[in-house]
């Protein structure tokens, strides 16, 4: 029977995926194809399942929405045995085990290729399945931490922070997913499937690399001309933060001649063009924050609501930035229907507005092994 959640659109439905893997990245990845209309079905062990249901059932719901869950025991031969008549009626498996140990039980990518030779087995893993670092443990911190991020300045002072957001697992997650749709296309043409190595590690640096390569040739890395004084956070008088980012001439102008009259400080056209603010960053940066803290947040976004610029008000509670009227307009976030035995919960919608139509949050995650007999049976 031909899985089509999406309606009347196709999307990616007629694409079956065998999901092995646990937590962040190997979920992001399948959820992206989930929410496009793959059949993506989670294969869990008979015990707890996936780790995610008991570290973060909000963020579990939010990865496993719209796929199904059927409970497999890999360390039985009858497990073993199931998994790979599913694998003969799909075309990708995601993993996200420490190298070798699917070859340990037996379900390598050779063995899968007995069983379907157009499977496309997608392993997603901390440093990739070779390499001195392979079987190491890591989360995404290590990996960002090895992968030059912390290499390349966002401000004239101080050491690059860590981001909330788990930035490694979710590069790693959009490579693997869009390597394993290239590697699908092509195996549907030649009849071979391949086996995809993605390092979350790798992934990291590639969203590193242009911005950290080029500062081997500056003695101090802040003086990369992509780090600018009018680019940052500055706190205004009550403690909030307000996002300015007046990095082409005009917009500086704009605003510069704009509060000019409120703070004279500002009235000097020497740091109009682009080269000469970079040149004096440190300066341009002191003098922002001076100004910034002289006044409230009320009175700074008022203002800057009637100028042409880009800046933002720094959101710091998701109360905050679901009331934006722009998140609103656009129904960036809605409500996952619940389920028998869970609540409906509010997510974020798949970031991509599609003429045809798509209705991402249709369909919440699935309880743990709840269609074990549909898929198994069907």
């Amino acid at each position: 029977m031909m899985w089509n959640p999406a309606g009347a659109w196709p999307g990616l439905s007629g694409l079956r995926v065998l999901d092995l893997s646990r937590l962040l990245p190997g979920g992001f990845a399948t959820l992206m194809m989930a929410d496009l209309g793959a059949d993506v079905i989670k294969i869990e062990d008979p015990r707890l399942g996936d780790y995610g249901r008991l570290v973060d059932p909000d963020a579990f719901a939010a990865l496993n929405r719209n796929k199904r869950s059927v409970i497999l025991d890999l360390r039985t031969e009858e497990g073993r045995a199931d998994l790979l008549r599913l694998v003969a009626d799909s075309e990708v498996v995601v993993e996200s085990y420490r190298p070798g140990v699917l070859d340990a039980m037996g379900l390598g990518y050779d063995r899968l290729r007995e069983a379907n030779p157009r499977i496309v087995l997608c392993s997603v893993s901390g440093f990739g399945q070779s390499g001195p670092y392979a079987r190491r443990p890591g989360h995404d911190l290590n990996f960002l931490a090895l992968s030059g991020y912390f290499a390349v300045p966002h401000r004239t002072t101080g050491r690059v922070d860590r981001a909330g957001v788990r930035v490694a697992d979710l590069a790693g997650a959009m490579y693997a997913a869009y390597a394993t749709l290239v590697a699908v296309f092509a195996a549907r043409e030649s009849g071979e499937g391949q086996h995809l190595d993605v390092s979350l590690h790798e992934a990291a640096a590639a969203w590193s690399g242009p911005f950290a390569l080029p500062l081997l040739e500056r003695a101090e890395p802040v003086d990369s001309p992509l780090v600018t004084g009018d680019n940052d956070l500055f706190t205004t008088a009550d403690g909030r933060r307000i996002a300015l980012a007046t990095f082409e001439d005009k917009f500086w102008v704009a605003f510069r001649q704009a509060l000019a009259p409120e703070f004279p400080v500002l009235d000097d056209g020497s740091y109009d063009r682009r080269p000469a603010r970079t040149r004096a960053k440190h300066e341009v940066a002191k003098v922002l924050a001076e100004v910034f803290a002289q006044r409230d947040f009320a009175w700074w976004t008022s203002v800057l609501a009637g100028l042409d610029i880009p800046w933002a008000p720094v959101y710091e509670s998701a109360e905050e930035m679901l009331a934006d009227p722009h998140t609103v307009e656009r129904e960036l976030v809605g409500t996952l229907p619940g389920s028998a035995a869970d609540r409906p919960r509010r997510q974020v919608r798949f970031p991509v507005r599609f003429g045809a139509g798509l209705d991402s949050l249709r369909g919440a995650a699935p309880a743990h092994g709840e269609h074990t007999a549909e898929v198994l049976e069907g």
